[in-house]
C-alpha cells in the first residue's frame, strides 16, 4: 500500500513538473515576443497565452493603444512573425487587440483604411 502511494505521488510530480515548465517557457516565450515587439513598434504589449495539454491554442498580443504609425494588415504580420519566431509551437489562433482606455461619453475611435 505504501509502494502505490508513493508511486502515485512520484508520478504527479512528474507530471505536474512538465506543467510547470511548460508555463515558466510560456512565460519566458510571451516576454521576447512583447519585447520584440515593443522595439519595432515603440509600444510593450501585454502578451497571454493559452496552452492547453502540450498544444499552443491561443496566444493574445494586446497593444496599450491603436498604433496611429503603421497599417494594421502590417502591424498583424509583425505580429505572427514575433510569435512564429519566439514560440516552440504556431498557435492555433493569434489574438490581436488594443485598449482604448477610458473615453469620453461620445467619443468614437476610429480605424482609417489603407488603400
Amino acid at each position: 500500500m505504501v509502494r502505490v502511494a508513493v508511486l502515485l505521488v512520484l508520478a504527479l510530480g512528474l507530471a505536474s513538473c512538465d506543467a510547470i515548465s511548460t508555463l515558466i517557457d510560456g512565460f519566458k516565450y510571451a516576454n521576447a515576443v512583447a519585447t520584440d515587439l515593443e522595439g519595432s513598434t515603440g509600444m510593450k504589449p501585454e502578451v497571454g497565452f493559452n496552452w492547453t495539454n502540450g498544444r499552443l491554442l491561443t496566444v493574445t498580443v494586446t497593444f496599450p493603444r491603436i498604433d496611429e504609425k503603421r497599417p494594421l494588415p502590417e502591424l498583424a504580420e509583425t505580429v505572427r512573425h514575433a510569435v512564429a519566431n519566439h514560440f516552440r509551437q504556431t498557435p492555433g489562433d493569434i489574438v490581436l487587440g488594443f485598449s482604448l482606455g477610458k473615453s469620453a461619453s461620445g467619443t468614437v475611435a476610429q480605424l482609417r483604411e489603407v488603400d
